[in-house]
């Protein structure tokens, strides 16, 4: 009966890969196993007798209030070219220099991953805002393709991002199932906060070696990377641009770091005060409003049906004795946790050209979380070394996400086969952080265990 659980889940990657949506695919699938198994007395009903107080459970958790918030945050900075503003200032303030203007959007798309923590919101924008200006300044077209698709990325790993919200979300219940496996009844726990705090160490040394790549790459290949055709430079228009969204998204992050706010609580500040800052700035119309909330809800809506069919999924899935067939595959395993630990990385690297992260997060990581958890992994350091994984995974040839969204946007006069060897320094550069973080945990590990003293 056990391998029935793993049948239900090629089912669900088969069927994805056909392109069916994935919250239905979710739930029908399990559905349809469930029925199956319960018509031939190898399922037991009760299991889906949980899923009211599984949906109850994800209506009454606040963390998850934070989700549509960053996202109304992140797309409220789009839609009022606020965004845009702050790339044409750092343009300004890089641009003169040999690969400034790769430098600027490195440091933009930084804080726009950031705000919504979607790879293809990200991507699609930083391609429309900055792909024609980087190609009019004489940037190769594999350096400037592959610097976006690499900066879009970052909403994986850059706090505060909705990635690391589901993710640590996700792992706060693993985290406690792990050690009441252990007999540990006063379990402790792990938070949102704290992967915000383990990821920002490994974020700002991965976007220091994006720019210390470009300024390399600019030094050796100065044709590749010329200095931008500078206007006249306006301090004042510089401070304007660059000052407050830089301060609304540092307050944000700020306050969750420090205590002073929860996730949901600093999410709700950081949509108010982007709207705040879009209308003083005289950007924010009733329509533009309008396309913000509808783009938000249109996520959201996505977000939770996803979580919804998530839920009746992992039910079925642990009906099937699926979570015991794992544990005793993990635990057989030659290498022990650190052998099960790059089997599990190795799986999610290879979904992540079919799943998008809230797919993964919400499907697979209740699964291993658990079981791998138990085996005595830190769940900081899991949940950045997952987020780091997927964001290799969406930037690698040839099914990486990222590829195919400025593939969408790009002009036909830039080769596919550019976008493919733009990204592949950055690709070496998130292995070499993976590695970096596999031999020195304490990069995730330190800065949250030095907020809990």
């Amino acid at each position: 009966m056990e391998y029935l659980s793993l049948y239900l889940f090629l089912g669900v990657c088969l069927l994805l890969m056909l392109g069916y949506p994935v919250a239905f695919t979710l739930a029908g699938t399990a559905l349809v196993f469930a029925v199956g198994g319960i018509l031939s007395g190898v399922f037991d009903a009760s299991f889906l007798a949980a899923f009211p107080g599984r949906v109850f459970g994800t209506i009454n958790n606040t963390t998850l209030i934070a989700v549509p918030l960053f996202i109304l945050m992140g797309t409220i900075l789009e839609k009022s070219r606020i965004a845009e503003e702050l790339l044409d200032s750092m343009s300004k303030l890089f641009g003169a220099m040999r690969g400034g203007l790769g430098i600027s959007v490195v440091v933009v798309g930084m804080f726009l991953a950031a705000s919504t923590g979607i790879v293809g919101a990200t991507v699609v924008t930083m391609g429309l805002l900055s792909l024609p200006s980087m190609l009019r300044a004489g940037y190769s077209p594999s350096l400037a393709t592959g610097t976006i698709c690499a900066t879009g990325t970052l909403g994986q790993i850059i706090p505060p991002s909705i990635a690391l919200v589901l993710l640590g979300d996700i792992l706060a219940n693993a985290y406690q199932q792990a050690q009441l496996k252990m007999n540990v009844f006063s379990p402790k726990t792990v938070s949102v906060g704290d992967l915000f705090m383990g990821a920002l160490i490994p974020g700002l040394v991965l976007v220091a070696l994006y720019i210390l790549y470009l300024v390399v790459y600019a030094k050796l290949n100065p044709e590749a990377a010329p200095p931008a055709e500078q206007g006249e430079v306006s301090v004042g228009d510089i401070v304007r641009g660059l000052v407050p969204p830089l301060l609304l998204i540092a307050s944000v992050l700020g306050s969750i770091l420090l205590g002073a706010a929860t996730p949901t609580e600093a999410a709700g500040f950081g949509a108010a005060g982007a709207l705040l800052l879009a209308l003083i700035r005289g950007q924010m119309s009733v329509q533009r409003l309008r396309e913000a909330v509808i783009s938000t809800m249109e996520v959201t809506c996505m977000v939770f049906m996803i979580l919804i069919g998530a839920a009746i999924f992992s039910l079925v899935f642990r009906g099937f004795g699926g979570e015991e067939l794992i544990h005793s595959f993990f635990v057989d395993m030659p290498g022990g946790v650190m052998g099960a630990t790059l089997v599990v990385m190795l799986v999610i690297f290879l979904l992540g050209f079919i799943l998008d992260f809230i797919e993964i997060t919400f499907v697979v990581v209740p699964i291993v979380g658990p079981i791998l958890l138990a085996m005595g992994l830190d769940p900081v350091w899991l949940g950045i070394m997952i987020a780091l994984n997927l964001q290799t995974s969406f930037l690698t040839p040839p099914f990486g996400f990222a590829l195919f969204y400025l593939r969408g946007v790009a002009p036909e006069s830039v080769p596919t086969g550019a976008i493919y060897r733009g990204v592949v320094p950055f690709i070496l550069i998130q292995l070499s952080l993976m590695a970096a973080l596999w031999i020195w945990p304490q990069m995730a590990t330190w800065l949250p265990s030095l907020m809990q003293r």
